[in-house]
């Protein structure tokens, strides 16, 4: 399994998770749910997630470190400012509230499914193994900022 690990950018795991929660979305009506006020939620999830996604990758541009998630290995420091201060993964965070407020704006139940899956498999083949690199550049500090700070909020 650890063929997988680093090697499926998120942003098309993020589009593969969306692809199957519309195929369920198709395939399986009777799981449709209602959602109240979905303008409003769909809305604020959207607002937060581009705002958690650009405010991680300005804060990496500012330390002048890779934003490359296949290339872990390529980083140059350990960010610990900004929304880094909140979460170590504040753009794949950023991409888990956008499958959310999808799948609340189909109003489908795959949501829990397709959310479930999507912070699964980041876990295992993208997260871990980036924080065992991490570990290896950084040493003490990044585990330093590991127990300090959530992996996703």
């Amino acid at each position: 399994m650890r063929k997988l690990e680093l090697k499926v950018p998120p942003v098309v795991v993020f589009l593969l998770v969306i692809l199957l929660m519309y195929g369920l979305k198709v395939l399986t009506p009777s799981m449709n749910i209602r959602v109240p006020f979905v303008e409003f939620v769909v809305g604020v999830l959207t607002l937060l997630s581009g705002y958690i996604g650009i405010a991680g990758m300005y804060e990496f541009r500012k330390v002048k470190t890779t934003v490359n998630p296949v290339k872990p290995e390529a980083a140059s420091s350990v960010v610990r400012t900004g929304v880094f201060a909140f979460s170590r993964n504040p753009m794949y965070t950023a991409l888990l509230l956008l499958i959310i407020a999808t799948g609340l704006w189909w109003q489908h139940l795959s949501v829990v499914l397709c959310g479930v899956i999507f912070v699964s498999y980041m876990n295992r083949f993208q997260i871990k193994p980036e924080e065992r690199v991490l570990e290896r550049l950084f040493g003490e500090e990044y585990v330093d900022y590991k127990n300090h700070v959530r992996r996703w909020l």
